[in-house]
């Protein structure tokens, strides 16, 4: 399918229509709460033993919190990536032309266009507004997404709009916020290796001493949204990216209150400006790679404007353990830019597939690559060095096997690995890996088998069992498919988790968040760079 003929919805309104026509999208009307009941439900989808195929969109239009406050705003969840069809529906494309779609889109970028009056400025709050309860960030329906563990609402669905002071490149970055006041946000941009661009913007401000502009998008056209998660160059513009993926411009306004483009058919854009002086303990917030991350030192984000639609849907994305809709995002997308990079960069040949394995392990860490009969082996090794080198976070662990194996099947593969490897010639173990994207820990290597906890780790990042078996009753009392549950379905303590957390867990489930941002606002710390573990710097208890 060609440009011309691409119809990727550039509205997440659009997005909305289209799943519904065809069946992706079911409207939840009964009361839910949107800090205890609401992302667990949604996650029993993914933990239900549900086929991929069988997995739906949910608004819910009938959300309050855990206070009793009801909001007019529905909830939107697993409407960007539920599964792979509801991405597809989202790129305008079948599923299996995703991967050619987004080579295109990276090698003929489409430059967007100017416009004034954009719906996403319909209704703004400002000022003093902002501070008025029930105006400012609690205004939003914002869910808890790991009930349980998480120390407030979280910004998931987000796409991070920040610009280089000195070249003016944009960077969109979908980084998680967490609420912390009526107008203040805890932001983290990952600082690792091949991490966030926004991060690199924000050191060039801090040497500016000067406050970096920042506007967190929550909803806009998927192809927008998608481009957040896929680690394209720092300098380059991910919203001609998201251009070249539609075949045409993607609308941008001027923001309010900061210097900055957004997309102009957003749903809600949240403006603002990030202290580069100091840093403010953010956290313990569930995380993709499947343990709750713990507090960390991260930017404080001062809100200077909310802006939305008048009929504006707040969106938000399953992330956590894997199976999840972020992992869906990452996999049809990445999968096929791996499989091209070997393919077309490298020339590899005879390799044929690119799996990157889901459950539990978030795409990353293993990948199989799968050749066909008789590939020499000079090339399943090149394969190998290529797929684990691409990405500093992805490859940790890589398994080549022949095309007779499904690589979905990880019997199949622990089949191949056990009769057709000889440890002494054909695994090889690399050192001095980047950490990645996980707990914090030190220095790694590339093809480390033994993944096996020998320290008190971080919790499951799920919401815990009490949450998940109140969610089951209502997936029941609502007839939804039977679930079959496989462990583990929700969250529990491996050894690393303080007390002050879980006073920050209840906090948030009982509606009590702010008392949690006053207490982090205090600790602040300067000359730190986010990320920074906040046990290397306090006592935590």
């Amino acid at each position: 399918m060609d440009a011309q003929t691409r119809q990727a919805p550039l509205d997440f309104h659009e997005q909305i229509r289209r799943l519904e026509e065809r069946g992706l999208l079911v409207r939840i009307t009964r009361p839910i709460c949107k800090d205890t009941e609401l992302h667990p439900l949604m996650r029993w989808q993914f933990t239900g033993g549900l086929p991929d195929s069988a997995r739906r969109a949910f608004m819910f239009t009938n959300v309050h919190g855990v206070d009793g406050r009801k909001y007019d705003m529905p909830v939107v969840v697993g409407a960007l990536a539920a599964n792979a069809e509801i991405y597809a529906t989202g790129m305008g494309v079948p599923v299996e032309e995703i991967g050619d779609v987004w080579t295109h889109g990276i090698e003929h970028p489409v430059a967007p266009v100017m416009v004034t009056n954009p719906a996403c400025q319909e209704v703004v709050v400002a000022g003093d507004d902002l501070r008025t309860p029930g105006k400012g960030l609690d205004s939003l329906p914002v869910p808890i997404s790991t009930p349980g563990f998480d120390a407030a609402p979280y910004l998931t669905a987000t796409l991070c709009v920040t610009k280089d002071p000195e070249s003016g490149i944009r960077n969109m970055g979908t980084y998680r916020a967490g609420l912390k006041a009526l107008d203040r946000l805890g932001v983290r941009m990952a600082s690792r290796l091949s991490g966030a661009g926004g991060y690199q913007h924000w050191l060039k401000y801090k040497e500016r001493g000067e406050k970096m502009p920042c506007a967190i998008v929550v909803g806009c056209s998927p192809i927008v949204m998608f481009t957040g998660p896929q680690k394209l160059r720092i300098d380059e513009d991910e919203m001609a990216v998201a251009g070249g993926l539609a075949g045409r411009p993607i609308r941008m306004c001027k923001a309010l209150t900061v210097d900055l483009d957004i997309p102009a058919d957003a749903e809600i854009v949240i403006e603002g400006l990030i202290d580069t002086d100091a840093l403010e303990p953010e956290g313990p917030f569930g995380e993709s790679h499947g343990h709750v991350a713990l507090e960390g030192f991260n930017m404080s984000m001062h809100v200077t404007a909310i802006t939305r639609r008048r009929d504006a849907v707040f969106v938000s994305i399953v992330s956590q353990v894997t199976p999840s809709e972020s992992s869906v995002m990452k996999k049809v997308a990445y999968e096929p830019l791996f499989l091209n990079h070997l393919k077309k960069e490298l020339n590899v040949k005879g390799i044929s597939r690119v799996v990157m394995h889901e459950p539990l392990s978030n795409l990353r860490p293993v990948i199989f690559l799968v050749f066909k009969q008789g590939a020499l082996k000079t090339e399943v090794w090149r394969g190998l060095q290529g797929a684990s080198s691409l990405q500093a976070q992805c490859g940790k662990i890589c398994v080549a096997v022949s095309d007779d194996v499904d690589p979905n099947n990880t019997d199949g593969v622990f089949w191949s690995m056990a009769y057709r490897s000889n440890p002494i010639e054909d695994v090889l173990t690399l050192p001095h890996r980047a950490g990645g994207h996980g707990p914090k820990g030190g220095s790694n290597s590339t093809l480390l088998i033994d993944a096996t906890a020998k320290n008190p780790m971080p919790p499951l990042a799920l919401p815990t069992k009490p949450y998940m078996e109140r969610a089951r009753q209502i997936w029941e009392e609502l007839q939804f498919p039977p679930l079959t549950p496989q462990a583990p379905w929700h969250g529990y303590e491996l050894g690393d988790w303080a007390q002050l957390w879980q006073t920050f867990a209840d906090n948030a489930v009982a509606g009590r968040w702010l008392e949690n941002g006053a207490h982090t606002w205090p600790r602040r710390k300067p000359d730190l760079i986010p990320e920074t573990p906040v046990r290397k710097v306090e006592t935590v208890k």
